[in-house]
């Protein structure tokens, strides 16, 4: 068969269409350069698989288009922000509320978590001494020649958490406490060879004190100690003791000035 050659003036513009082109046989050196654009591209033709590692930098990306869902967990790390997203906030400008956030580790374990001030506050063992209570003598008490005597406070000043009943303290919240107490004491005759006050503990004796006057017909008696309570039975309360040929009397008083017990949650 006689081979006819046909010279690119004889054919006529269009004239060469897909159709009388062999499959695969058009390469990338008979492109032009620049002359694939994109009209001549598919959509989404081209995928991650022809693009060049590490061909897409930030200069590409329209603003605003990396949102969370691009971002995977964890990839954020400290190393990532800068020091101004501290130093550059505004000052609260303000007392630091209850409702305020902060943002923590939530038991070191990685997981964010975010918790209120409020509840800072407990941790510290509620940034004041709480638990508080001081109860007083409301009235006179006689107490009998040579025996001990629970002394009773029948009035309360305050009482945060109602822990304070039939003149025993029983402290709902665990922890160590700040106990004092005084008591006033009168007497007629001999004056007193003993006279104490006594912390008792669960009825155990735990401290001891007297400051017995140097006048005739009256004694101040003192006690204090720091005493660590399970938050649900140890309890403590105040007894006293004198010695004489007569009764006593413990003072009391509606203002609480005579006779009274103090106790508060030290901070720990």
């Amino acid at each position: 068969m006689a081979i006819i050659k046909v010279k690119t003036g004889g054919i006529t513009a269009d004239a060469v269409t897909d159709a009388l082109i062999a499959d695969d046989v058009v390469g990338t050196e008979h492109l032009t350069a620049n002359e694939v654009d994109t009209t001549a591209l598919g959509a989404d033709a081209v995928t991650g698989a022809q693009l060049a590692d590490n061909a897409v930098n930030s200069e590409h990306y329209t603003d605003g288009s990396v949102d969370t869902a691009h971002i995977a967990d964890a990839q954020i790390t400290t190393a990532k922000l800068s020091t101004a997203v501290f130093t550059g906030a505004t000052d609260i400008g303000a007392a630091i509320v209850d409702a305020d956030l902060f943002l923590m580790d939530d038991g070191a374990g990685g997981t964010i978590r975010k918790t209120t001030a409020s509840r800072i506050k407990t941790y510290i063992g509620g940034g004041v001494n709480t638990p508080y209570v001081r109860a007083y003598a409301s009235g006179n008490q006689n107490m009998s020649n040579a025996t001990t005597t629970k002394v009773l406070f029948g009035g309360e000043t305050f009482d945060t958490n109602n822990d304070f009943a039939s003149s025993r303290f029983t402290p709902t919240v665990a922890g160590k406490y700040f106990i004092t107490s005084q008591v006033n004491s009168t007497y007629s005759g001999n004056a007193p060879v003993n006279e104490y006050l006594y912390l008792r503990k669960n009825g155990t004796t735990i401290m001891s004190g007297s400051m017995r006057g140097s006048g005739h017909g009256y004694g101040f008696n003192f006690v204090q100690d720091i005493v660590e309570f399970n938050g649900s039975s140890d309890y403590v309360e105040i007894f006293a003791y004198g010695d004489n040929t007569t009764a006593y009397i413990i003072e009391g008083g509606s203002g609480g000035y005579n006779s009274n017990f103090t106790a508060f949650k030290l901070i720990e």
